[in-house]
């Protein structure tokens, strides 16, 4: 593809217009031979700093909002377009895969990556194509554009032709709809799960949060909207919208009976026996399959798929299931502790809850004491650990923690998570639940400029034996 085709929109030199493109990026490192590299400014800096390493690794043309010098030619375009087109660049050069789908947006605090694989597996077990974007498949919750259209046409390509539908579910961030990186995509449903305290270190305050997530939910982006209104800005956001709306409760759901096996309810009169575990997967359980009904499946087929979706790894991801209850989940906000705490206590029998978590390092520092409030309250035992503490000192996160527990609670603090891991399972009696917290499904641990290898799960496994 030329660079013409890509910026027709503008008018270019013969030259330049002939310039042939074959990938798009905003990352200088990640050029190769044919790269548009887009010079964009961001938090720390701005793009253009990097115009050099990108045409060392091979980009032959520059679209930046200010001019630079290269070696390339540089296009420089009016900064309130530039995202937009760089989005539209992205798309163009890999095909334009996402006209060739059903996008689904989720957004909120909580649940995303469950609803989002909800979602997928449901699309599957009916037949259609399902596969979903996010926190398991990419390094962000929500790429950027470059990423975001290549991660789609890869889709694409693996999907069968021969069946009728293709739906992919997207996870939206707040980052990303603040920072504009979903600019110019349609999707047939976008869902909200619900709000609460997390990443006001870039939002400043529950308001800026919430206005930043109702991006989602205008015709601009939506279709139509599937939203959780048991929660106060999800009813707000309902009667916000101008989107066609599906309200979502928790009592679309009854006779709802629990275990570490799974779960049954019903749901408009249909029978649900889903191997899901948790009360909160009964409630992203409610939103997939609104989601998916909304996409013009019947009901009862839902109903009967729902027996084909299983777990999303490291969310109440069941370690071990004998004498002591092991269970690691990614909770990190202070709601999503709380809601994960009170779920263990029911589904795993009357023993303790030992719970090890810790904070991340280089964010939100003032959901720490709420943190450390939810676990020492609803715990017998309490290990306040290490997270992925990154620049930050271990200890001075651990002491931001501790400042919120409960008094005469029993509380212990150990910055090394392995050993942390290892002394709740030696704590623990026949009967008991450890609850490991935090991390859920990943593989590593950022300490400082390290990334080193680390697993609860494998963790676990290594002390239960």
């Amino acid at each position: 593809m030329q660079l013409g085709d890509v910026l027709q929109s503008f008018s270019l030199d013969v030259a330049t217009s002939c310039v042939e493109i074959t990938s798009v990026d905003i990352d200088s490192r990640s050029c190769t031979a044919g790269a548009l590299f887009f010079a964009m400014p961001g938090a720390h800096g701005h793009g253009a700093q990097f115009v050099d390493d990108a045409v060392n690794h091979g980009a032959v043309a520059v679209v930046s909002d200010t001019p630079v010098s290269a070696l390339v030619p540089v296009v420089v375009v009016p900064g309130d377009q530039l995202r937009a087109l760089m989005a539209h660049a992205s798309s163009l050069v890999v095909g334009q895969p996402e006209k060739r789908m059903e996008l689904i947006g989720v957004t909120g605090t909580n649940g995303k990556t469950s609803v989002t694989s909800q979602v997928s597996s449901l699309a599957s077990a009916l037949g259609w194509n399902g596969a979903s974007i996010g926190t398991l498949t990419n390094e962000r919750t929500t790429p950027a554009p470059p990423e975001l259209f290549r991660s789609l046409a890869e889709l694409a390509t693996h999907f069968d032709a021969q069946r009728a539908r293709s739906v992919v579910a997207m996870e939206v961030s707040s980052h990303a709809l603040d920072q504009r990186r979903v600019q110019g995509l349609s999707f047939s449903v976008t869902a909200f799960t619900n709000l609460s305290h997390d990443h006001l270190d870039y939002h400043h305050s529950m308001e800026e949060y919430f206005n930043a997530k109702a991006q989602l939910f205008t015709p601009e982006h939506a279709a139509h909207a599937v939203i959780w209104c048991d929660d106060s800005y999800g009813l707000r956001l309902a009667d916000l919208t101008t989107v066609p709306v599906s309200r979502v409760h928790r009592s679309d759901a009854s006779d709802v009976s629990e275990s570490l096996q799974g779960t049954i309810f019903f749901w408009r009169g249909h029978l649900v026996n889903t191997p899901l575990i948790g009360d909160y997967n009964v409630d992203n359980a409610l939103m997939a399959m609104e989601i998916v009904r909304s996409l013009g499946a019947g009901e009862d087929h839902i109903a009967h798929a729902m027996s084909d979706v299983r777990g999303v790894p490291g969310r109440f991801e069941l370690v071990s299931g004998g004498e002591v209850t092991v269970i690691v989940d990614y909770a990190h906000t202070p709601a999503g502790l709380a809601r994960l705490l009170s779920d263990v206590r029911r589904v795993s029998g009357d023993g303790r809850v030992i719970t090890v978590f810790g904070c991340g390092g280089d964010r939100d520092r003032a959901k720490r004491p709420a943190m450390g409030e939810v676990a020492s309250s609803a715990s017998e035992i309490t290990i306040v650990t290490s997270d992925n503490p990154r620049s930050e000192s271990p200890d001075a996160i651990i002491d931001s923690v501790i400042e919120g527990v409960k008094p005469g609670a029993t509380v212990f603090r150990m910055s090394d998570r392995r050993a942390a891991i290892a002394e709740a399972i030696r704590l623990a009696q026949p009967g008991d639940a450890v609850v490991i917290a935090g991390k859920g499904h990943e593989t590593t641990q950022i300490i400082g400029d390290l990334v080193v290898p680390f697993d609860d799960r494998e963790v676990a496994r290594e002390f239960l034996k």
